[in-house]
């Protein structure tokens, strides 16, 4: 079995990093993935039956996008043709088309692994269907985004998408004690400090073992403790992409668990972003909009909170500013929800589009001039501070259009009162 190192031309005794030496030599091997490898998984019953469908591996990195790939190639005797769409182009494929024609003219077939897949453009990703249609080539592509956003939809129509999980605490750890038994020897590290170790990968098995090689080199005569890792090993920054879909992801997160009423974790999300590099003016606005969305007339209050964190936070900058944008989170996941407002306004703006351009009923138009005050306009309205109980209970809709309730108070914190005031004026008004 061919190695990465020897796909490139690498001499096969040239010094290789410990993520290369512990490279899986088959489907078993490979650590995290059992709900596609295993016997019940769809490529596990591939496998099964030796018949390799193209397919799109879609998962974080270091989780075993190009080793899974490899060793289905091997499994399933297909050439292996690996390819990186940063550094190919239209002229590469063509090339790599061109043999794998000859080659199943021979009677091999040619499993082609694209990296990075989303990196070629819309046409460059046309340029795979025929090829895959007419079977020159089984297609695996590898991306860490979201296939259904950055991969054709003609292309995806012909390839099953796989999505491969974040490397959980277990399939770390396998990795370390597969590690130490190659390097004949126990990591350095106290327990906690192990722990630690398999905290700053993140999920990504290839930099797990990248820091578990520095470890290796540190030739500690004790075991280290956590203080002693984080000062000998540089953690690396969560994965987070400000353009890409972690971001939406992440923002997603942010609101639901704000309107989920949970502050805790609703900070947690905040607090990811922040680390992640998000403009706090970013979080800023999407406040300031669940405030409005999610809370409303519940706790007019929050509006008023989240406004002042932007200009606070415009005031003081990062990292002084930063709390009073976390107060405005925690405001926001404790206080009464309700999207009534939101609900309403979008039905009356249905109701405005679908109305035209109905007047407003003469008896509550001003009347400057004579002609106006002839054709009737202001006439027989009533000052409702001069009614009983500041209410008049006229009619404010347009004539001809029925009256409508697109406020309904959620019964909930300050809407509470709200909702009582309303069945008063609406008794008074029938």
């Amino acid at each position: 079995m061919s190695t990465l190192f020897e796909v490139a031309g690498l001499e096969e005794n040239a010094p290789r990093p410990l993520a290369d030496r512990l490279r899986p030599n088959t489907l078993d091997e490979v650590a995290g993935q059992e709900h596609l490898l295993g016997g019940n998984g769809p490529i596990g019953r591939m496998v099964g039956t030796k018949r390799l469908s193209s397919m799109v591996l879609w998962g974080p990195p270091g989780v075993g996008k190009t080793t899974i790939a490899r060793l289905l190639a091997d499994h399933c005797s297909l050439h292996f043709e690996p390819l990186s769409a940063v550094f190919s182009g239209v002229a590469d494929l063509r090339k790599i088309f061109a043999a794998a024609k000859d080659r199943r003219s021979a009677g091999q077939g040619t499993l082609l692994f694209v990296d990075e897949i989303h990196r070629f453009n819309r046409a460059q990703q046309d340029g795979f269907l025929p090829f895959v249609e007419e079977g020159v080539v089984t297609l695996i592509g590898a991306t860490t985004e979201n296939p259904s956003f950055e991969l054709n939809g003609a292309l995806l129509s012909r390839c099953q998408v796989m999505v491969l999980k974040r490397l959980d605490d277990a399939a770390l750890e396998e990795l370390l004690v597969r590690a130490e038994a190659l390097m004949n020897i126990s990591l350095p590290l106290e327990p906690q400090a192990r722990d630690a170790l398999r905290a700053m990968a993140d999920g990504d098995g290839r930099y797990l073992l990248n820091l578990a090689e520095e470890v290796f080199a540190l030739n500690a005569k004790i075991p280290l403790q956590t203080k002693d890792l984080a000062q000998a090993l540089q953690k690396r920054s969560p994965a987070y992409d400000k353009t890409r879909e972690e971001h939406y992801n992440l923002i997603s997160a942010l609101h639901k668990a704000v309107r989920g009423s949970d502050p805790d974790a609703a900070l947690y999300w905040f607090a990811r972003m922040l680390a992640g590099g998000e403009d706090p003016l970013f979080l800023a606005r999407r406040l300031v909009r669940m405030a409005s969305e999610d809370i409303g007339h519940a706790d007019p209050s929050v509006l008023q909170t989240a406004i002042a964190a932007v200009e606070t936070y415009r005031f003081l900058g990062s990292p002084e500013g930063e709390l009073a944008l976390a107060q405005t989170v925690v405001h926001l996941a404790c206080a009464p929800k309700s999207n009534a407002v939101y609900t309403a306004f979008k039905e009356a703006k249905k109701a405005a589009h679908e109305t035209g351009s109905l007047m407003p009923p003469k008896h509550i138009l001003n009347a400057p001039t004579k002609l106006m005050k002839d054709e009737g306009y202001g006439k027989g309205y009533v000052y409702d501070h001069d009614a009983k109980e500041g209410f008049s209970g006229q009619n404010y809709f347009p004539d001809g259009m029925p009256r409508s309730e697109f406020y309904q108070p959620s019964g909930r914190g300050y809407e509470k009162a709200v909702a009582e005031r309303l069945r008063k004026w609406r008794a008074l008004r029938d």
